[in-house]
Order: C-alpha cells, then structure tokens, then sequence
C-alpha cells in the first residue's frame, strides 16, 4: 500500500499549533506519510511550508469578516487549487469555520473522492445549530472537543469522535522560579501577567483596558510586578500601539517562556481564547476580558449566541460564572483593576477562587489520551480508507 498523502490546513495562529502537534503524532505513527500543507510558523517549523500566504485571515468578528470577504473567497479558491493539485487522500480542516466551509464545499465540488476531516468544530453548542447540518454536508468526519457537540451532528449522519481539549492534552507544567530568576523577581514579590491577545483586533480594542487596569495597579502597589506577554504574531503591533509600557513593567513574547511565566505569576488579567484553559491548567487565577465591534456583538447577543458567558470554564459550570469576565460595556480598566486589587489584597479569596477555577478545569478533562493523538489516528484511518476505495474502484 501506498504512503498515505494528507493535506494540513489552518488558518490562525491556535489552529497552526493544534495541525503540527498532529502532523508530529501522524509522522510518530507512519513516518512515510507524506504531508503537505497551507499554514503559519508552526507548521513551517516541522518542514511543511505553506502553499500560500493565510495572513489576511486573521481577523475578527462580523463586520471585520465582511471586509475581508473578498479575502477569504479569493484564499479559498487559492487553498483547493493547491490540494487539488497535491492530489492527497485526506484533507484536514483546522478550526476557523467561515474559510474552512468554503474550502471544503471547493474540494468537495471538484474532487469529491478526497476525504474530508473538519479538526475542531464549530460551537454549534452555543450558536448557530444550524451549522451542524451545514458541515454534515460537506466533510466525512468531525474531529470535535466536547461530549456535549456529538448530538448536534446525530441527526445527520456525520461521523464524529470526541478528541477532548487540546490545550488540557498539550499541558506542560511551567518552572514559575526559573522565570522569576531570569527576570531577577523575588519569589515573595507579587507578579500580574497580562496576555493582551493574539489577534491585531484584540491588539487594538481589548489591550488597551487590560494595559490601563495593569498601570493602576502598579501605581497601588509600586512593587508589584507586571509581566505583559503579548502572542508573538502580535508583538510589534503591541510594542509599537503602547511603546511607554516598557518603562514600567517587563514586555515578552517568547513562547518558550510562556509557560513559565504563567506558574510564576499570582494572578493574570488576559484577553479571552485558548489561554483560559492553559492558564487554568498552570493554576494561576484569572480575570477575562473581551470586547469584538458593535454590529458583531448586537448579532451575537440579539440572534447567535445562546450562552451568556464566553469562557470556557464558565460554560462547563454550567454557564455560572467561575472566573470574572469583563466583556464589552463592562471592559472598563477600573473595573479589572478593582476586581485585581482585591484579589491580590486578600490571600483568602485568591484561594477560593484557584478552587473554583479547579472544579471547571476537572470537567473539562475527557480521557487519558492526547487529542492530538486521537485526531492522528482518526486521520490515518480516513486516508486509508480512500486509499482502499481507489484500489477498489480501479479494480
């Protein structure tokens, strides 16, 4: 039999992460795979370069998404002439639901006998059902994160395995002792961190409340350590929107580092995504903030969305909320600010809210293996399977 050919797909900076954590437990499987793809840096880093330049895609919200239209048709269209040519067995889908469909209903018109497999669905859980009959029709299967997604897609017939969290399954404990030494912060000192996002959106509308909330504090408390880790695709843009904020607190945007600097710190005050969960995972309490255009958030809030909070670990709790959010009229720097200092003031409800954050996090976790593991074999399976159903037609 022939080495399996599979084609990775992502679109956004968690996207890239999550295909190359696959694309390494698909080579530890069958290092005669071959893999190409259209990505980012993480990707590029385990040698597939990408077919073409996703960088437009990142963008945020509806409004945005409308501007960019023209965009994401014209890389969609870019995207399936490339698997197209590279002729693979499987298709994978990382995430980014918008580009992904219209990549899918592209392979799926002009080469119907490439397997489809969508990684990460959309969260037909909290908004739009719909889209589960949607996707059903056009990839062979979903590779989702939670239980609770699975009977959405019952009623059509898509095939679907839960994969679980991938954040909780790429879990690294970080060395909190080693960052404060490297950043020669004594352990008794008190550290915020703050994660101002990973988008240029967030760059401009979430980071400048988040960095206003972190100045009152170090003006409460002129020992009290800021640590801003701005992700590294959005690092210039952050450096050059708030170039004074060096002058009072440390800047970094070295992922190596990203970990550590969660263990080490005492409380964070970050931009909602992903980082919820890694920082649950480090055990560090948080405070969330977000904040999207106006046209996009009246939608979610009038039409869309059905879950009246926006994290993770408070959707999990039953959509009680866990950890604060601060999100659009109520993202305010004396807010956050406030809700900080009193946390960092009171050991006791610092305590009682690392518990809480603990119980969340326990429902979370599905299984013993990792999702990137699962999603390998899943995708394994399906570009054996049109590799079989080509011998068998050509037979």
């Amino acid at each position: 039999m022939s080495a399996p050919r599979i084609y990775m797909v992502a679109a956004e900076t968690s996207g890239d992460l999550l295909a190359r954590e696959v694309v390494e437990d698909i080579r530890r499987r069958n290092p005669d795979a071959h893999i190409s793809g259209i990505g980012g840096g993480e990707l590029a880093s385990v040698g597939i370069e990408s077919a073409i330049d996703i960088s437009p895609l990142s963008i945020l919200g509806f409004v945005e998404g409308l501007r960019a239209y023209g965009d994401v048709v014209r890389l969609a269209d870019a995207a399936a002439d490339a698997i197209i040519a590279d002729d693979p067995d499987v298709v994978v889908l990382v995430d980014s639901w918008g580009f992904m469909l219209r990549v899918a209903q592209r392979v799926r018109l002009r080469a119907p006998n490439i397997r489809l497999v969508k990684l990460v669905g959309p969260q037909v859980w909290a908004t739009r059902p719909g889209r589960a009959k949607t996707l059903a029709s056009v990839v062979d299967h979903l590779l989702c994160i939670h239980d609770l997604e699975v009977p959405f897609y019952e009623p059509f017939g898509l095939k679907t395995t839960v994969i679980g969290n991938p954040a909780i399954s790429r879990h690294v404990q970080g060395n909190g002792s080693s960052f404060r030494a490297g950043q020669s912060i004594p352990e008794d000192t008190k550290l915020v961190l703050v994660l101002p996002g990973s988008r240029p959106s967030e760059i401009k509308r979430v980071a400048p409340e988040l960095v206003s909330a972190a100045k009152a504090l170090k003006s409460n408390d002129p020992n009290l350590k800021i640590v801003f880790m701005p992700a590294s695709n959005v690092a210039t843009q952050f450096r050059e929107d708030f170039p004074g904020v060096a002058s009072w607190s440390i800047v970094s945007s070295d992922p190596g580092a990203r970990y550590d600097a969660m263990a080490a710190a005492n409380l964070a005050l970050a931009c909602s995504g992903t980082v919820t969960t890694e920082l649950a995972m480090q055990d560090t309490p948080m405070i969330v903030a977000y904040k999207t255009g106006w046209i996009t958030w009246a939608l979610a809030r009038g039409l869309l969305y059905s879950k009246t909070h926006i994290t993770l670990l408070n959707i999990v709790s039953d959509d009680q909320e866990v950890v604060p959010e601060f999100v659009q009229t109520r993202l305010k720097s004396d807010l956050i600010a406030a809700a900080a200092q009193d946390w960092l003031t009171d050991p006791d409800k610092l305590s009682a809210q690392l518990d809480r954050q603990r119980i969340a996090l326990d429902r979370m976790k599905e299984g013993d293996r990792d999702a990137s593991e699962i999603a390998a074999g899943v995708i394994l399976d399906e570009a054996a399977a049109r590799s079989a159903g080509s011998i068998s037609l050509q037979s």
